[in-house]
């Protein structure tokens, strides 16, 4: 029998449209030491494996196509929308660099983080979305870049573009680790479209200390990996 990865799409528009995809596998003998490997064969942005759930709490371990990350947005989110669709009352995710809070509000899916969890990004503010949608992604030979403007800075609309080769993602689709990072920066709350059309809102709390992401998340079957 194959070993099979549940896929949503996290970040979507209100239309389900765009957002990134995310695959999810529940931890078993068949994949506990191959993580990396199956992440790398599936190829999305990220790929979370369950360890345990248990009392509205979970455990989780998150793979780019190249590494293991402590924490990320995306995968979170996804998760946490998943196991409720499941009818599991999710309230926190444990991933690697702490504890992850849950919460819903209407259709969205919220996750809070402490902002420096996430990946390293060097961001770049240009002054216009079309100078962000013009940019080419193959000017990025390594690192991971957010590139981002202010589509309207007085309600905290932005227009970004994500570029991670050093993590084996040439362009994402919509990365919550950077808007927690982006929203802690400016210490202002953010309605982020990403790539094509991904939504993304991030809030910030607890003084800037804590900033949680949130967004709509759609179903789309499953995969089997060989």
């Amino acid at each position: 029998m194959g070993l099979f990865a549940d896929v949503v799409n996290v970040f979507v528009d209100p239309r389900g449209q765009y957002g990134n995809p995310l695959g999810i596998i529940w931890s078993s003998d068949s994949t506990r030491g191959q993580e990396q490997q199956i992440a790398s064969d599936l190829g999305f942005s990220e790929t979370i494996f369950i360890d345990e759930v248990s009392d509205g709490r979970c455990r989780a371990r998150i793979f780019t196509p190249t590494r293991e990350l402590a924490f990320a947005g995306h995968p979170t989110v996804g998760l946490a929308a998943w196991l409720r669709g499941s009818g599991d009352d999710i309230r926190s995710i444990v991933v690697p660099a702490g504890t992850v809070h849950v919460r819903t509000e209407r259709d969205l899916v919220f996750v809070t983080a402490v902002p420096d969890w996430g990946p390293e990004f060097e961001f770049q503010q240009l002054e216009s979305p079309r100078d962000v949608e013009s940019v080419d992604p193959a000017a990025y030979g390594g690192g991971i870049f957010y590139v981002w403007a202010w589509s309207d800075k007085r309600a905290g609309r932005v227009r970004s573009r994500m570029f991670g080769p050093a993590i084996g993602i040439p362009e994402d689709p919509a990365t919550g680790a950077a808007a927690i990072r982006l929203a802690g920066m400016l210490g202002r709350d953010l309605e982020i479209t990403q790539g094509e059309g991904s939504q993304l809102f991030a809030r910030v709390v607890d003084d800037g200390r804590l900033v949680e992401v949130g967004g709509r998340t759609a179903n789309a079957g499953n995969v089997e990996i060989r």
